[in-house]
């Protein structure tokens, strides 16, 4: 069997939502107070008979109306649905275990446990008078706290959630909730055989190469292990006479004393005596670590990482311990649930790839489900988008669930863009499952220089969660599966895509590819070239979407980021970095630029080098008629042709934006710019 789902209604940031699992490993992600710590204490309420299933007023969820508030007194349900696993095996414990709370017989089952923690219908007359005509929310959750709490209660049912047939405790102890918090103290849990958790394993454990021999029969292991016990027994009572003989002499001096002081009367004297049992040992055991050098260090001295993953494996071993019906009888765990609370902490990536790995693999098999909840990239890289499952907010309070691995069409289109954005999300583009919002690039000049222009528009976009993505090309479609809030299971985040306009033409009557063009070429000569542009059909497209838009430059002047940054600061001196070529060009091109001159006179006066390129631009610009093109646009586009010619796109855009960052700076900035479709996008996704 396995958890297939939680409905959370009213409990904290969860007003009402269903969160469907996997077997095995889920990974639960999403931005801060997303509610990830909150499902598990959801789930903990439940299958942790180890916990207090008493609430707090704070963790009602308070997102409800005044209205709702004076009709009925609020309360808290959590509702847990248990399904038969593939080839369960219907003759073992889980299906005896779950019998009583079944709402389907016929396979798969499907049973329910469900928490409830309410007021009393007979608290209800007074609750309502007292909330009678209540106006301020304020007022009314603290009536609730001080004059109602106390008489709240709480109840696990189990089955149909209306017949009110509450859970028996021995099934429900059947559940083993390991919970590992985000802050721990690991060191203080597993030092020493003192502590529970490692004497409970060491007892386990103790004599296992005899109870793990499955040549041997019960009888014949349950002999051996007295046998040992016994020769135990009888070292331990040399090394006690030992000790007595020891303290012979001693003893009769520490008796004077006790004469002397009336300790000892009617003729009874203290003495020392005594037994050391096996359990008694473990406390003498302690956690070392030895090194391949042979050194050997207390556990107290290792690293809080490998102590945490220490510590993992002491749980898992335990759960094998709580497992196991021939060490504990009745008293033994049917289903073991782990659960791990940020298991990045204090694990460099590559030990957080290794601790995925492992959970992955059989070794885990005492956990029959996992339950993590994680902000970290090398988490969600190391793991398939199916077992992701991604909480994020909205601004009224709702909480979204998206299920990455579940918003693909089962097709051949469909598993090529699952696949696609599985081999995508490494380590540093998994960002976009944690941010609130995405600008999703084509390339890495606008992931590099779109924070930076954020702050020329007085948008940090560090400040709304936004992250920047850069997707390699015009590959949104694949991504954009995964935020599309029209369909179902899909992240809920605003996301901007940024795309060039990158205009292009193909000589008619001619089977060739459309090869780039120049936005003064564009429909210049419709007889012999015919032409299009990448950017309008999605801006088209998404223009009314929810959650989605597209910007681009213009469809008339704009070409790509570079040709628009220097389109649109034509006298920048920013722009001109030590990677661009043709400096000196560039800057007679705005020389002629603020002396109001013509496309004519650059040519006339040679300011730019003999090439088939540039007799290119300077031919087109010349002859280019349509709308718009007026002479100071024109000498804009030249400028800009020949810088977007003189550059390397990526380390260019690593200058420009550190010398923007220094001019943010300066006690009096140079005014920059930011060109109209970069401001457009960053105000929609930091909005």
């Amino acid at each position: 069997m396995y958890i297939n789902s939680i409905r959370i209604e009213g409990f904290r940031n969860f007003k009402d939502s269903q969160i469907e699992f996997n077997e095995g490993v889920n990974i639960i992600i999403g931005h801060n107070n997303a509610g990830k710590t909150n499902l598990l204490r959801a789930l903990s309420l439940i299958l942790d008979n180890k916990t207090s299933r008493k609430l707090e007023i704070d963790d009602f969820n308070k997102n409800i109306p005044i209205s709702d508030l004076r009709a009925q007194p609020p309360k808290v349900t959590i509702t847990l649905s248990i399904s038969e696993s593939q080839n369960e095996d219907l003759t073992a414990d889980d299906l005896v275990t779950v019998s009583p709370w079944l709402t389907k017989l016929e396979s798969p089952y499907n049973a329910m446990l469900t928490y409830v923690f309410f007021l009393p219908e007979s608290e209800h007359t007074e609750y309502l008078e007292a909330l009678a005509g209540e106006t301020d929310m304020k007022t009314a959750w603290l009536k609730i706290k001080h004059d109602f709490l106390r008489k709240y209660v709480h109840k696990i049912y189990g089955g149909n959630p209306a017949l009110q047939s509450q859970a028996e405790s021995e099934n429900l102890q059947k559940f083993d909730y390991q919970f590992l918090h985000a802050i721990r103290d690991v060191e203080r849990d597993m030092l020493t055989g003192r502590t529970s958790l490692l004497r409970e394993v060491i007892d386990f454990f103790m004599d296992f190469q005899i109870k793990n021999d499955v040549s041997k029969d019960k009888a014949t292991k349950h002999s051996e292990i007295i046998a040992h016990k016994r020769t135990f027994s009888t070292d331990a009572l040399n090394l006690i006479t030992q000790l007595q003989n020891r303290m012979k002499e001693g003893r009769d001096h520490i008796m004077k004393y006790a004469d002397e002081t009336g300790a000892a009367f009617d003729g009874a004297k203290p003495g020392f005596d005594g037994q050391i049992s096996e359990i008694e040992m473990y406390s003498a055991l302690k956690l070392i670590i030895t090194h391949t050098t042979g050194i050997e260090i207390p556990a107290t001295h290792n690293g809080l990482g490998y102590n945490n993953l220490i510590y993992m494996s002491l749980l898992l071993a335990k759960m094998q311990v709580d497992t196991n019906g021939d060490y504990l009888g009745s008293n033994a765990k049917v289903f073991p649930v782990l659960v791990i609370e940020e298991p990045e902490a204090h694990l460099h990536p590559s030990l957080q790839y290794k601790l995925l790995r492992f959970l992955h693999s059989t070794e885990t098999q005492n956990a029959r489900q996992i339950f993590i909840t994680s902000h970290s990239t090398n988490i969600t890289a190391a793991v398939s988008l199916d077992q992701i499952i991604c909480l994020s907010g909205d601004a009224g309070g709702k909480v979204n669930i998206g299920y990455p691995g579940k918003v693909f069409t089962n097709d051949v289109a469909g598993n090529n863009s699952k696949a696609y954005v599985q081999r995508f999300l490494d380590a540093t583009r998994s960002d976009m499952l944690f941010a609130r919002n995405i600008i999703l690039v084509e390339g890495i000049a606008e992931q590099i220089l779109i924070p930076t222009l954020g702050r020329y528009i007085g948008k940090n976009i560090e400040d709304t969660h936004t992250v920047v993505i850069n997707v390699g090309g015009r590959y949104f479609d694949h991504f954009l599966k995964l935020f599309d809030s029209n369909n179902a299971h899909t992240i809920h985040k605003t996301v901007a895509c940024i795309t060039d306009q990158d205009p292009s033409r193909k000589k008619l009557g001619i089977n060739e590819k459309h090869k780039k063009c120049y936005p003064f070429e564009l429909n210049q000569d419709n007889a012999n070239y015919e032409y299009k542009i990448s950017g309008d059909p999605p801006i088209a497209q998404y223009a009314t979407h929810p959650n989605i838009r597209f910007f681009s430059q213009d469809a008339v002047f704009g070409k790509t980021l570079e040709y628009e940054l220097m389109f649109s600061n034509p006298s920048c001196e920013m722009l001109i970095t030590d990677s661009v070529s043709n400096q000196t060009e560039l800057t007679a091109i705005s020389t002629h630029i603020a002396k109001g001159e013509k496309v004519a006179d650059v040519v006339t006066a040679s300011t730019m080098h003999k090439s088939d390129e540039n007799t290119r631009i300077t031919d087109s610009l010349l002859n280019c008629n349509a709308a718009g093109w007026d002479e100071p646009t024109k000498m804009k586009a030249l400028l800009a042709a020949r810088y977007l010619n003189s550059l390397s796109k990526g380390g260019n855009a690593l200058e420009i934006a550190a010398k923007l960052e220094d001019n943010l700076q300066s006690q009096t900035p140079i005014s920059f710019v930011v060109p109209t479709y970069l401001k457009d996008a960053i105000i929609w996704s930091c909005q």
